[in-house]
């Protein structure tokens, strides 16, 4: 626990290294999202709430990741399915799971799932959504955002929609 616990405060300074300019997700909004639940936890927010922002995480990482592979010409068959399972077991599944048995508590359940994976299932499709929504109306305004910061805002609004909800639900 000591050990995930001091890979959450590392994570912002440690996304610093690895961010890039004009990326698919902004390097700013995903190292808030990674000291945003460092915090949570620290302050007792449920891990429904956490886990929704965990998830928004895991998706920029993996978008970054193809947008990467991308620039420099990097294929190979199946890259966003590998990218994708290779972060979430090696960021969600091995830390949570096998090395402290979070995922596993019988007292942390809602609608009979783990809070912080329902979080994270929850938020990742939320935030994935939100980005496809924002490509849609780009597309459709002329490559145009409809105001500034929108590609920042459409996302993070989505999470922080679903954590007022999981708010009153929890």
């Amino acid at each position: 626990m000591q050990s995930f616990k001091h890979a959450i405060r590392l994570a912002p300074l440690l996304s610093l290294l690895v961010a890039t300019p004009a990326a698919a997700q902004c390097p700013v909004c995903a190292a808030g999202a990674v000291a945003g639940v460092g915090l949570a936890r620290m302050l007792g927010v449920d891990d429904t709430i956490s886990g929704l922002w965990v998830g928004g995480m895991m998706v920029a990482l993996v978008t970054w990741t193809i947008n990467w592979f991308n620039k420099k010409n990097i294929r190979f068959k199946g890259r966003i399915i590998l990218t994708t399972l290779v972060y979430y077991i090696v960021f969600l599944f091995a830390p949570l799971y096998l090395w402290t048995n979070l995922l596993t508590d019988p007292y942390n359940m809602l609608w009979g799932m783990n809070k912080l994976l329902l979080g994270t299932i929850v938020g990742s499709i939320a935030f994935f959504a939100a980005n496809l929504w924002y490509q849609s109306i780009k597309r459709r305004n002329g490559n145009h955002a409809w105001f500034p910061l929108q590609k920042v805002v459409w996302p993070i609004g989505s999470l922080l929609i679903l954590s007022a909800a999981f708010f009153f639900i929890v």
